[in-house]
């Protein structure tokens, strides 16, 4: 059976040199992305495209302090793109950064691989582009849900498994 196909342009963009090289992203959020497309089956508009923006903890707080009002650095961020209230979604998905630290010390504090972080926070930032949220305990449970699953499919375990439900606060 071949691998599912990405179905969005992916721009990757990298502010920080401690990240693997661009390609490697790019390959990694492919693969994430397609089979986030194909277990979640997200309503995109064709030639939709997406922003992956690899940066730092510095970079990110400052986001985090501008747009959530929150003065401290957070593993990932998603900006949606085309507002609107129609389907489908796009074609300008919207960005996702994802802070270098943040995402090195909780795999670290979690004991699990770096890019199974990685990838499980890029489908997770892509959730947020469809309107996914965990402002609520039934948000959550429905998002996490959605990313088990996503996840599964990618053979990643469940990076959920003995955590309280993560509501945002």
């Amino acid at each position: 059976m071949s691998e599912p196909v990405c179905p969005v342009h992916i721009d990757v963009t990298i502010e920080e040199d401690s990240w693997p090289q661009e390609e490697e992203l790019l390959v990694l959020a492919q693969k994430a992305f397609a089979q986030a497309f194909l277990v979640a089956d997200l309503p995109i508009a064709p030639a939709s495209e997406v922003s992956l923006v690899f940066t730092n903890d510095e970079n990110i707080r400052v986001l985090n302090r501008q747009w959530r009002e929150k003065d401290k650095p957070t593993n990932v961020l998603s900006f949606p793109g085309d507002e609107g209230d129609t389907l489908p979604f796009g074609p300008l998905l919207g960005d996702i950064v994802i802070a270098w630290e943040t995402v090195q010390r909780e795999s670290r504090e979690m004991a699990i691989p770096f890019l199974h972080h990685l990838t499980h926070l890029m489908i997770h930032g892509l959730l947020h582009l469809f309107d996914y949220d965990h402002m609520t305990s039934e948000e959550a449970e429905e998002m996490e849900q959605e990313e088990r699953i996503i996840l599964a499919a990618l053979e990643i375990p469940d990076p959920y498994k003995d955590m309280p439900l993560h509501i945002d606060e």
